[in-house]
């Protein structure tokens, strides 16, 4: 599946920049979540003046925009993932290999019924990201 980044760039209102592309090209052939670092070491190959700021920059700027998804994880730092599936869902994320995995699993109901009933308030928006160990990774840690 081809995605015209151009496209999901100019309704975004952000310019199709080629670092910007090269960014999403970047994390779209992973199914693992990177870090700026990784990104940036991967785009000095095709820019040879690219400074990490401008990485972190259009990652922030791509995330902003709802074209990546921001991996909260319990090191603290940030990291990015493309993800193809278009419709709501969320990710599973192993904290060893870091692959992502869709969860189309969504308790927005419940949540919703929740916040209303105890709290008197209303949910506008929700992140739910579940962080674990993939079938490979707990294998390995049992062994």
């Amino acid at each position: 599946m081809h995605v015209n980044y151009h496209l999901t760039l100019k309704n975004l209102k952000l310019k199709a920049t080629p670092k910007r592309l090269a960014i999403l090209e970047i994390l779209a052939d992973e199914f693992v979540y990177l870090g700026p670092d990784d990104v940036w070491r991967r785009m000095k190959t095709k820019f040879k003046r690219i400074g990490l700021p401008t990485v972190y920059r259009n990652l922030e700027e791509l995330s902003e925009g709802g074209v990546i998804s921001k991996v909260v994880h319990p090191d603290r730092k940030l990291y990015y993932f493309l993800c193809k599936k278009q419709e709501h869902h969320h990710h599973f994320i192993c904290l060893s290999c870091r692959r992502v995995e869709d969860i189309s699993f969504c308790a927005e109901k419940e949540i919703e019924e929740e916040v209303a009933g105890r709290i008197q308030g209303k949910v506008l928006s929700h992140i739910l990201q579940i962080n674990g160990l993939c079938r490979d990774c707990s294998d390995g840690e049992e062994r």
